[in-house]
């Protein structure tokens, strides 16, 4: 992948990482091994082969954005989710030893972490009031609100925030200081 960019673009100097494979969550207790390998694969690993593929060359630059999708279930851990929160927590982990080790070149590393988004699957927001009657801001996020953060940190506006893992979820989640 990273050859045919190159070829057909350049060198990558922003790559936003947003794969993720989800499976019908279950128990602890029930939830197949394979399913925490497979989130281990497509959340860590899929971040790893990132990097390893495109920031040698934003290192040379001396400029680059890496942006990974993370979600605000890596911060609530709510039951049946353990499979899906563990590999979103091990990428968090990847993710924020990247920006310490890219930093210095100008390079920075940051994570968008959307709440339940309105999309063209699940169009109907007004049907999900059991989850947006929780969140302070009374309804469900658009795709365009992730893509505004996404657009935030690409640019030089956000030149100086590196290491952050972002809540786009009204408040549904609010990290602590």
């Amino acid at each position: 992948m990273r050859d045919l960019v190159s070829k057909k673009l350049g060198a990558a100097d922003i790559i936003v990482n947003n794969a993720v494979i989800q499976y019908n969550w279950t128990s602890v207790l029930e939830q197949p091994a394979e399913d925490y390998e497979s989130q281990f694969q497509s959340c860590v690993l899929h971040n790893v082969y990132m990097a390893q593929a495109f920031v040698p060359s934003m290192i040379e630059s001396g400029w680059g954005r890496v942006i990974s999708i993370n979600t605000e279930c890596s911060m609530q851990n709510f039951e049946r989710q353990s499979a899906y929160t563990s590999g979103k927590r091990g990428m968090d982990g990847v993710l924020r030893v990247l920006a310490k080790e890219v930093g210095a070149h100008g390079i920075t590393v940051n994570q968008v972490a959307p709440g339940w988004t309105i999309s063209e699957k699940s169009a109907d927001s007004q049907s999900d009031e059991h989850y947006w009657r929780n969140v302070p801001m009374q309804r469900r996020g658009t795709a365009q609100e992730i893509a505004n953060t996404v657009l935030f940190l690409a640019s030089d506006l956000a030149s100086y925030i590196t290491g952050a893992y972002i809540p786009v979820c009204g408040g549904n989640v609010m990290p602590t200081i």
